[in-house]
């Protein structure tokens, strides 16, 4: 037997299948990836997610090296860990590329020969405004602080000190193990914009969609377990809200409940910015719809007309039977973005529960916090 496969000991998979979601017209990249299992010993439950460790694109590190000084060859020591390896395999494999900290811009201060340099470091460490501080960091890379301010020289030992780790990127499975026990889908949105007047890129999203090779056993993956996943009774009734990507752990929800012919009703909220472009899995949709495995199928494009219709929208207008259907037990699951979306889900759902459950604010708080804790309303956002 091989030995078990984490975090700590990822299993090299293939990836199999790689296609674009989002239409050529979109103005997001969402693609859907196919991740082997064979030979891994690995299985994964709806709601669970896929680890992947990417590595960094070969341009991003070569323009490091060149901006810092370094050849590249130069033998350096990850803290925690004896082996010493090049520079260029610690940037590739091993350290972020982005998210300096101001230990690292007050080593390149203290280094700094050109005196205008020095005292644009001194200011930017003695900014009093921590959001302007905050602010202005985040626009960088390692690569901007070297071009700017290149007098500072640094050894390649220290650099890598002050670097975070590479980690891995947890992606929410859109496949069910019912159907595909030795495959897992992803439903990513590749990352790329702009800070600082450079183009920049999500790593592991670009590294899935651009650097890794089809059918070649490289992508190290590990399966992450979840608390987040359908009721354990079949017939029980389930409401999914899942915008953009948050759709992924959803299809696999109603993929599942459809392969072993469970009899729950499935009820979706998908919304994107518009409907020609960035209706994700349409065809599936309408295949379960047609055979019954999906109930509903409630849809908000935001930008398919003059004002912007969400999710939520769609909740309130959809209220009384959304509340009948949680009064008849249903689960509600909610995926996708923490700060906005589901923050504007939650809002909706305790509008519904406290005007078509006649209960004050206060009380539908109260009511909302015992349904979480009966853990019919799950949440897996980032």
């Amino acid at each position: 037997m091989s030995a078990i496969h984490d975090k700590n000991n990822p299993f090299h998979a293939k990836l199999v299948d790689r296609r674009r979601l989002s239409s050529a017209a979109s103005l997001k990249d969402t693609q859907h990836f196919s991740v082997s299992l064979d030979g891994s010993g690995l299985s994964y439950k709806c709601g669970d997610s896929l680890g992947v460790f990417p590595t960094n694109n070969a341009k991003s590190v070569a323009d490091l090296l060149k901006a810092a000084g370094f050849t590249g060859t130069e033998s350096v020591t990850i803290p925690k860990d004896t082996t010493a390896i090049t520079l260029k395999e610690a940037l590739t494999n091993r350290l972020s590329l982005n998210g300096p900290t101001y230990k690292f811009v007050q080593l390149l201060h203290d280094r700094a020969t050109d005196e205008a340099q020095k005292a644009a470091l001194a200011s930017r460490i003695a900014e009093a405004d921590p959001e302007k501080k905050k602010s202005w960091i985040e626009q960088y890379e390692y690569v901007d602080l070297f071009e700017e301010f290149s007098s500072a020289k640094i050894s390649a030992q220290e650099l890598i000190e002050l670097q975070r780790k590479l980690m891995p990127r947890l992606y929410s499975i859109s496949s069910a193990p019912s159907k595909y026990p030795n495959e897992i889908h992803l439903t990513v949105a590749v990352v790329r914009y702009e800070t600082n007047g450079r183009k920049r890129e999500g790593v592991c999203s670009t590294y899935l969609a651009d650097r890794a090779q089809l059918n070649t056993a490289e992508v190290p993956v590990f399966v992450a377990h979840s608390h987040f996943g359908l009721p354990a009774d079949d017939s029980v009734p389930v409401i999914m809200v899942g915008p953009g990507t948050g759709v992924a752990p959803f299809r696999s929800f109603v993929m599942d409940r459809a392969t072993r012919g469970a009899k729950g009703r499935n009820w979706l909220f998908f919304g994107d910015q518009r409907k020609d472009h960035d209706f994700l899995y349409a065809d599936e949709w309408a295949d379960y719809l047609k055979s019954g495995a999906l109930t509903r199928l409630d849809l908000a494009f935001s930008r398919d007309q003059a004002e912007k219709i969400y999710v939520q929208d769609r909740m309130r207008e959809n209220a009384a039977e959304l509340w009948k259907w949680i009064s008849e037990g249903a689960y509600f699951y909610v995926c996708g973005d923490a700060k906005r979306m589901a923050k504007d889900v939650d809002a909706a759902l305790h509008q519904i529960v406290s005007e078509y459950g006649k209960m004050s604010p206060e009380a539908a708080v109260d009511w909302v916090k015992h349904f979480k804790k009966e853990g019919r309303y799950q949440r897996d956002v980032y």
